[in-house]
């Protein structure tokens, strides 16, 4: 059995509605991936040089970037050493084995049992940070947790009216002072609260002014500082929010909220908005932070934790349209 076989074998046993979110989620990044691999069934030699300029291509326009397509390509090579002969199906399968081999293991678990939990969520403005706050407190809510938000953005205008919109939606407590006040004090209040009132799942939203990187690593040192202060161990997430759209910006934001602050995760926004999937390979290839959860809709239920098979499975579906519909 191919690996993509076993791909379609491990994913169809799991929650039908999540599998139908992944896949139209990715659906943009399908069209663009996974057909333009299928459509080099035509022609299809062997992995020769001009096969591997055109692949080259495709990943790079998939923002996997140059370093990780290198190693991706080269995992490639390596494999098919150990055949007399390839056929197209069993490059593709190979292909998308090493795609899997570089990204590595992604057994992620997330610790809830301290309480209360303190998740500091940061990134840059416009990125999706509050409402992916919103997010998470809908999630764990669903899970029968406590969760209380605390509006830590005291310098983005409507950050704290936004947040607050979404906790009366959510009908969860938000934690808030005012527009320019001290983002650290209010986190002293909301870890206050949350101790008082059995909250269990604090999700502390941040300031994203990434212009200054010296203020914002003096800010958020602070902030970890009287979270640690207040409450044993916190924070004891944090977590960087980037904008799947932004490309490989995105991966030096990500680099320099790392330099900064030490990241437990990524959460991907606005996946369904992209055609460059491949980003998720390139963060934990090259930065070592593994993603945690992928925004695949606007609605609160969109967010969903990452599963690299359902994420393959997904992208890679172009590659069997192509097969199928004769579209060559």
């Amino acid at each position: 059995m191919g690996f993509l076989d076993k791909l379609k074998q491990l994913v169809t046993g799991k929650n039908k509605k999540d599998n139908d979110q992944y896949l139209s989620g990715f659906d943009k990044t399908k069209e663009s991936f996974g057909k333009r691999l299928g459509g080099f069934r035509l022609g299809f030699k062997s992995i020769n040089e001009d096969f591997l300029e055109e692949l080259m291509i495709v990943l790079l326009e998939s923002d996997i970037g140059i370093t990780t397509a290198n190693e991706i390509i080269s995992l490639l090579q390596k494999k098919s050493k150990n055949y007399v002969v390839l056929n197209f199906d069993e490059v593709m399968d190979l292909l998308v084995e090493s795609m899997a081999e570089i990204y590595g293991e992604e057994a992620i678990e997330i610790s809830l049992s301290v309480s209360p939990t303190v998740i500091m969520v940061v990134g840059v403005n416009g990125s999706g940070k509050t409402t992916s706050c919103a997010k998470l407190a809908y999630k764990y809510l669903q899970m029968g947790k406590r969760v209380a938000l605390v509006a830590g953005d005291t310098f983005r205008a409507g950050a704290i009216e936004q947040l607050s919109m979404w906790a009366s939606r959510l009908n969860v407590p938000i934690i808030k002072g005012k527009e320019g006040q001290d983002p650290s004090s209010v986190l002293v209040d909301g870890c206050r609260y949350a101790k008082t009132n059995n909250i269990d799942i604090l999700i502390c939203d941040t300031a994203g002014r990434l212009q200054n990187k010296a203020n914002l690593m003096n800010e958020l040192s602070k902030m970890k500082r009287v979270l640690g202060r207040e409450i044993e161990g916190a924070p004891h997430y944090t977590w960087l929010v980037l904008d799947s759209t932004t490309g490989q910006n995105g991966l030096s934001q990500a680099s320099i909220f790392n330099e900064i602050t030490s990241l437990d995760g990524i959460i991907l926004t606005k996946m369904d908005g992209t055609s460059k999937g491949g980003i998720v390979i390139a963060i934990k290839n090259i930065l070592k932070i593994p993603v945690l959860f992928l925004g695949l809709g606007e609605g609160l239920e969109d967010l969903k934790e990452f599963d690299l098979n359902m994420y393959l499975y997904s992208i890679t579906q172009g590659i069997k349209d192509v097969k199928e519909d004769g579209i060559l």
